[in-house]
């Protein structure tokens, strides 16, 4: 069995459809830490049931006290669009919530441990890959603590999975595509409304990536724009 964590988003529900693909026995968790943009919760819930996989919600929506300061987690602080990086750190590090990856994998692992599992995999992408909680050397100092914390617990040899850190976007979209992921059932806007905003940088990254890949973008944005490729 593998834990797959779910967001809602491309990335990780893409990432659930290859590991059944790939033959795994999934057991799709998601977490809410009390992020603005909760409707991707839904979609992992949709994404689970459509793969047949159990499916489990862990409430941590408490911790938005702590995670004050992101604009995923603070309504006082106003999601960023393009560009705002630019005029300095405090924007540019808006849409940064400190240690959720960190967060999310813990609840993974227990409940992989509760379950048996022998894997948690998680969807980050390569254009995640950074100094921070998505690199390859965050994940893999993660494992190797796990193995530390859940020794004599867990099976032996639970190992953490990124199956799409080597692939960008419009990859992930590619491999989706190919899947049959219904792109139209994910998440992506860090604003959470009642469609996706189209001018954060989630989801310019969202629709850039479609046009990318060459693969038709279903998504409703409130707010469109013409994509002549010079970008």
């Amino acid at each position: 069995m593998t834990i797959a964590v779910v967001s809602g988003g491309i990335d990780s529900v893409t990432m659930a459809y290859h590991l059944r693909a790939e033959g795994h026995r999934l057991h799709v968790v998601s977490v809410d830490y009390g992020q603005r943009h909760r409707r991707e919760l839904a979609c992992a819930r949709l994404a689970a049931e459509r793969l047949g996989a159990p499916y489990e919600e862990v409430d941590l929506s408490a911790a938005r006290g702590v995670l004050r300061g992101s604009s995923l987690t603070d309504t006082s602080v106003d999601v960023p669009v393009p560009g705002a990086a630019e005029r300095g750190d405090a924007d540019r590090r808006a849409n940064i919530v400190p240690n959720r990856n960190a967060l999310i994998l813990s609840v993974a692992y227990a409940l992989a441990v509760v379950e048996r599992a022998d894997a948690v995999a998680f969807g980050v992408m390569a254009e995640d890959v950074g100094p921070s909680d998505t690199s390859p050397a965050f994940l893999r100092a993660f494992r190797d603590m796990e193995r530390i914390a859940t020794r004599g617990d867990a099976k032996p040899g639970l190992d953490l999975l990124a199956p799409l850190i080597g692939l960008p976007k419009r990859e992930v979209i590619a491999l989706g595509a190919r899947l049959g992921v219904p792109f139209e059932d994910t998440w992506t806007c860090f604003r959470g409304q009642e469609l996706h905003c189209g001018n954060c940088a989630a989801c310019t990254e969202r629709r850039d990536a479609f046009v990318d890949a060459g693969v038709p973008d279903p998504t409703r944005y409130a707010h469109t724009a013409e994509l002549d490729g010079t970008r």
